[in-house]
């Protein structure tokens, strides 16, 4: 049991290092309730104060006392460190009812029931999964306590069938105790700061009950001869498996979620500048449009950028080559000037050619007058 013990503070001392903890931050409260399952105790003796009782009657014979499966209750008071590691103060109660002297050489019926309640200081740890697994329902923890237990032999007795022999004791006793946690925590979404819990105790009482009673032995029920006497019952210990609830006073509720941002459009990557007819200047719009262009070409990554330059179908096709070739030299000539390299545009004219709006020949067509900028 102290290696037990020892593994589970060794586990505590480290698990700052290996993990993140659930940020349970102030004061919480918990309960919880379960079986609690008490290993069989020694009966060490039983020495006769008085009377024809031997002075160690019960010596020597392997006695022990075997207990049915009880239950386990138990309420705290805590105050968590937003770290991961919690302190609290625990009150529990433990009850199993006595079954059998076992190892006697005649049967026996045994009753009552054994109570222990204790108070105790614990020290646990919180493990958040959620960076490492992405589980973020499930908090495991272990942690382990130090206290003092006070047990009650109520009406706790045993007698022989065959052999005339009978013992009761009502006497408490009180040692120092200890114990080990491991459990998980399973928070309820809806309600911040509410979790389920889940848990595995072992209890251990430091020290042997000691304890006062009477036996009556004789031959026959005429002959029984009541002898008061004391001895001692060995450590005990308890495996107690149980479900319950915390509340974390100061948990914040969810944050509201986030509204949804449109996520701001991409820098377009091909621009059209319209022009009079017979014209190759600019216009005030013609130049914020080539503005608009120099500046998106800093927000993304190109090769090139080309300036391609068109004509309507009025003119012979000729001069519409030549006009087209103006028109797209007036709009390299104004990149260059908002910061564009001019080693990085590429100039080219089409005429009439790759017509924006299909016309016959002749057509004075504003849509078709134009030089398109195109960033590679």
């Amino acid at each position: 049991m102290r290696l037990r013990s020892a593994l589970l503070i060794a586990t505590i001392l480290a698990a700052p290092v290996v993990a993140h903890a659930q940020p349970v931050d102030g004061l919480y409260v918990g309960a919880g309730a379960g079986a609690n399952f008490k290993q069989q105790q020694k009966f060490e003796s039983f020495n006769a104060d008085v009377g024809p009782l031997a002075p160690a009657a019960t010596n020597g014979l392997g006695l022990k006392l075997k207990y049915d499966t009880g239950f386990v209750a138990l309420a705290s008071v805590g105050y968590g460190f937003g770290n991961g590691l919690r302190l609290e103060l625990e009150g529990n109660y433990r009850q199993n009812r006595f079954s059998q002297l076992h190892g006697t050489f005649f049967p026996t019926a045994s009753g009552g029931d054994n109570q222990t309640y204790g108070v105790m200081v614990n020290a646990l740890y919180d493990f958040d999964l959620q960076p490492y697994t992405g589980i973020a329902w499930m908090y495991p923890y272990v942690g382990v306590g130090a206290g003092y237990a006070w047990t009650t032999m109520h009406s706790v007795h045993s007698y022989g069938t065959n052999f005339p022999f009978f013992a009761k004791t009502n006497d408490t006793d009180a040692n120092f105790a200890y114990q080990g946690i491991v459990g998980a925590s399973f928070p309820i979404q809806p309600v911040p700061g509410l979790s389920l819990t889940a848990e595995y105790r072992f209890f251990g009482v430091i020290g042997d009950e000691k304890f006062h009673g009477a036996v009556d032995t004789g031959a026959t029920p005429a002959t029984f001869q009541r002898t008061f006497g004391s001895g001692k019952i060995g450590p005990q210990y308890n495996h107690a498996a149980l479900f319950g609830v915390r509340y974390a006073f100061n948990v914040a509720p969810p944050p509201a979620p986030a509204p949804v941002v449109a996520p701001a459009p991409a820098p377009a990557r091909s621009y059209l500048v319209f022009f009079d007819w017979d014209r190759a200047d600019l216009t005030d719009r013609a130049r914020q449009i080539i503005r608009e262009a120099a500046e998106n070409s800093t927000r993304v990554q190109y090769t090139r950028i080309e300036v391609n330059g068109y004509t309507d179908t009025s003119g012979t096709p000729a001069y519409n080559q030549r006009l087209s070739v103006r028109r797209a030299q007036a709009v390299a000539a104004e990149l260059v000037r908002d910061g564009v390299p001019r080693q990085a545009i590429t100039i080219q004219g089409f005429g009439e050619t790759h017509l924006l709006v299909p016309t016959a020949d002749g057509v004075r067509e504003p849509q078709n007058r134009r030089v398109e900028i195109i960033i590679r």
